[in-house]
């Protein structure tokens, strides 16, 4: 492709959290000649030089190779979260769609797989110091959102080994939030335990602190910026962590509702998780409480010197805006971000 054509760019599950800001971030690059945006449904958005097809990457009716024909790069996002009573299903999409879509940007001779990893895919690690990208990655097994994202980690490291032509990027970035992925976050995780108006710190008698809970945050479009330069980079490969600061713990969150915190222990917040997922009032399993509870905080400095990446917004702003998003519903145009206020 000539450099005037610009790069083109697939990006797999293009309509959810991370996809709606990575195709806008690379929509507006002059760098970027077009964006071709894979989802199960192709929305009514339509940003600058993006072009939509309906795909389901875990599925064999399409021929993947023939989507990343041509491509400069792929970025592969899309993941399923649900239904966590069937980690077989989740399993099918996530594993088995995310080998499908590697196999294919082998046989497309696509140079750059940039792959969304997580946090998520770290053994368990410290809370009171941050981890760089050499920390092991083997997850916390009972929880399948973990025991997805380091399997294909392993699956990545025999990739790269056999196919060193293809640069591969992997990032793993903290929990996502923005004001439009509100709503879908709610219905993901807290389902009809939490309707939005909760969020609003007069209707909270107390946050439960909660041994372990300390976690990152970090916006969306920061981490978008951070898949940008990835693309673009002519050296940049390997995993890299992103981050805002602070760590987030019942203390921070005390302070920014204005509401007093109560020591919960490990085991009656775990107990009270579970009985409520057992029931089908909770999305979020038990086994996600667990693994959230022993992940490492990440040292971001290699994102930092070799990406030239610094998140805008500090995770204060960043949940600040996010609690806004479910008290008023917010969402984006997009099956899975579509807003619904509820309660």
């Amino acid at each position: 492709m000539s450099s005037t054509a610009g790069r083109r760019i697939v990006v797999t599950g293009a309509t959810g959290n991370a996809g709606t800001s990575v195709v806008r971030v690379l929509s507006e690059d002059p760098e970027v000649g077009s964006v071709r945006g894979l989802a199960r449904r192709v929305p009514r958005w339509s940003p600058p030089k993006t072009e939509w097809a309906a795909v389901d990457v875990a599925s064999g009716r399409f021929d993947l190779a023939e989507e990343f024909a041509g491509a400069d790069a792929v970025i592969h996002l899309a993941w399923a979260f649900q239904p966590t009573h069937d980690p077989a299903s989740t399993w099918r999409t996530n594993v088995l769609g995310s080998l499908r879509v590697f196999d294919a940007v082998a046989a497309a001779e696509v140079p750059v797989l940039v792959h969304a990893s997580s946090v998520g895919a770290y053994s368990p690690g410290p809370k009171d110091r941050a981890v760089t990208e050499s920390w092991p990655t083997h997850g916390w097994p009972d929880a399948a959102y973990c025991r997805e994202k380091a399997y294909l980690e392993r699956v990545l490291d025999t990739f790269e080994r056999d196919r060193p032509a293809v640069r591969v990027v992997r990032m793993r970035p903290a929990f996502l939030f923005k004001r439009e992925s509100a709503s879908e976050q709610r219905r993901i995780f807290g389902g009809r335990l939490l309707p939005g108006p909760l969020a609003r710190p007069d209707l909270l008698p107390f946050v439960p602190d909660i041994p372990g809970l300390r976690v990152q945050a970090l916006h969306t479009d920061d981490a978008a910026h951070a898949y940008r330069l990835a693309v673009l980079s002519a050296e940049a490969r390997g995993a890299f962590n992103l981050a805002a600061e602070p760590p987030l713990d019942a203390e921070w969150l005390g302070e920014l509702l204005g509401t007093r915190r109560v020591r919960v222990p490990r085991t009656a917040a775990r107990s009270a998780v579970a009985a409520a997922w057992g029931l089908r009032l909770l999305p979020a399993s038990p086994h996600l409480f667990d693994a959230v509870l022993r992940l490492p905080l990440m040292d971001c400095t290699r994102a930092r010197v070799e990406l030239g990446w610094r998140p805008v917004r500090d995770a204060t702003q960043v949940m600040e805006e996010f609690l806004l998003g479910l008290r008023e519903g917010a969402g984006a145009d997009t099956e899975p971000l579509r807003g619904r206020k509820v309660g």
